[in-house]
């Protein structure tokens, strides 16, 4: 493994809480300059300020929607101003919305999918661009079991999830041979605020967990690649 990812330029989608918060955290730590991103001003600030404190690395941040092609560009593009380029993308920036196929409304469908899949596919295809120029990069979509386990009232969210994982496949197959790799991990239950209304607890995965493979995996030779890791907490509910 690389020692450090010092000299690195890392994105972290929805990197202002729970796991995205935590793998740009981690990344920061060992070294990589971090740019995050989350829906809200406030919430981008205040994260920033935080990961500031925690570490030495340069963390910058600006509000961005990845449903819209548009602000992901622009989110990009205040990243080559202030980094100076990407050569990891974390596509972390999700949202769960829980009913039975007939309850789902459009509204209701779009939004997960659009959030889940055509942003990781929008911010996928700016970091690809860049990373071109760079000869190389990493990108890194944080899926779910839930993208290869359906479950009741997970019609749009496994939808989303399945076709994250052959999304990232197939990336992986476009531009292996460009210097870049792909790799999706699969978490199961994670402790964080995620799904409103679910308690946490110690028998869950915590978010640190998920960015110590992250790390994990950006550390791995460049003649190596772990396509996938599926994570589950080693003690669930019975």
């Amino acid at each position: 493994m690389t020692n450090s990812l010092a000299g690195k330029n890392a994105i972290v989608t929805g990197g202002t809480r729970g796991i995205g918060f935590a793998i740009a955290r981690a990344l920061a730590a060992d070294g990589a300059r971090i740019a995050i991103c989350g829906r809200g001003d406030t919430s981008v600030e205040n994260a920033v300020s935080e990961l500031s404190k925690l570490s030495k690395s340069k963390v910058v941040g600006k509000a961005a929607d990845v449903r819209s092609s548009t602000e992901v560009t622009r989110f990009f593009e205040f990243v080559d101003g202030e980094l100076g380029g990407v050569d990891v993308l974390v596509n972390n920036a999700g949202i769960g919305v829980f009913k039975s196929t007939a309850e789902l409304t459009v509204e209701d469908w779009n939004s997960v999918v659009e959030t889940n899949l055509s942003g990781t596919f929008f911010c996928s295809k700016q970091a690809l661009a860049r990373m071109r120029n760079r000869e190389g990069g990493y990108i890194i979509n944080i899926s779910s079991l839930a993208g290869k386990n359906a479950f009741v009232g997970g019609a749009a969210y496994n939808a989303s999830k399945f076709g994250m994982n052959g999304f990232s496949e197939a990336m992986m197959l476009d531009h292996r041979y460009e210097n870049v790799r792909v790799s999706y991990v699969m978490p199961g239950s994670v402790d964080t605020e995620f799904v409103s209304g679910r308690g946490g607890g110690e028998w869950k995965i915590a978010a640190e967990d998920v960015a110590d493979i992250v790390l994990m995996l950006l550390k791995t030779p460049a003649r190596t690649l772990i396509s996938r890791v599926e994570v589950r907490p080693a003690k669930p509910k019975k």
